[in-house]
């Protein structure tokens, strides 16, 4: 091992390279989000990373008690119908779909990404350790969600920016800078939106003291971008609870 390199990066270091991203947030029945949660990552992250793609984390949002949300990510929109094949006309998913989409109201909200530039992918961290880091996952993932005029999606990330400096000055941890990828669904099975384009940011918070900060820099930052002309909408504003076993977390 290469002295300096934390030794739980190093073992992920083959898990790169995935610019095509999925951000999945379903709606779930009353009451039940938490025993998909547990379902979910009982049976599916290890079964996505062994057909070569990623769970780059799955989540609680915190203001819609319905919704759980998880993020994956592929090589290629090639090897995502080939892999998202693989899985859905897959022996796991057979055994464990009917239990799944019995408490699935709406899966349909999904926005197909990827990074702003090469540098701003969403980092797949090591798998949390059931040993050391109990009782899992720690810290809060945040994104905006802002719905760019047509067009304007270059223009809008480079006048964002100042803010995602800001942000990150502010002790957040950026964890992606993603567009809309605006290419045909080729895996129809899935729906995916076609509303955009659409900017995303996110980043990862160690506690509820840094997200209260966040917040106020996240509204600031919110109306000077709704003022510029280059939004459809208001931004959105999203946070995640990591879940137990979720990769995209605070990591010391």
């Amino acid at each position: 091992m290469t002295a300096g390199v934390d030794p739980s990066m190093s073992a992920v270091a083959h898990l790169k390279d995935f610019p095509v991203v999925e951000f999945r947030r379903y709606t779930i029945k009353e009451g039940e989000r938490q025993h998909f949660a547990d379902y979910f990552e009982s049976f599916f992250p290890e079964a996505f990373e062994q057909l070569g793609a990623i769970a780059f984390g799955q989540f609680l949002e915190r203001d819609e008690p319905a919704h759980f949300t998880w993020i994956r990510g592929f090589h290629s929109m090639d090897e995502r119908a080939a892999v998202n094949g693989a899985f859905y006309d897959g022996p796991l998913w057979k055994e464990h779909r009917a239990t799944m989409n019995a408490i699935i109201v709406d899966n349909d909200d999904v926005l197909l990404l990827r990074p702003l530039n090469p540098a701003r992918g969403i980092p797949v961290l090591p798998a949390v350790d059931p040993v050391r880091e109990t009782p899992g996952a720690r810290g809060i993932v945040v994104a905006q969600i802002f719905a760019a005029k047509a067009g304007q999606v270059d223009a809008l990330a480079a006048r964002a920016e100042p803010a995602f400096a800001g942000y990150r000055a502010a002790g957040l941890r950026e964890a992606g800078v993603l567009e809309t990828l605006d290419v045909p669904n080729n895996f129809p099975r899935l729906p995916v939106r076609t509303d955009g384009p659409f900017l995303v940011w996110m980043g990862i918070l160690e506690n509820e003291s840094t997200l209260s900060t966040f917040e106020l820099l996240a509204e600031r930052a919110a109306r000077g971008l709704s003022a510029s002309g280059l939004l459809r909408g208001d931004p959105e504003f999203v946070v995640l609870r990591p879940t137990r076993r979720c990769r995209l977390r605070w990591l010391p």
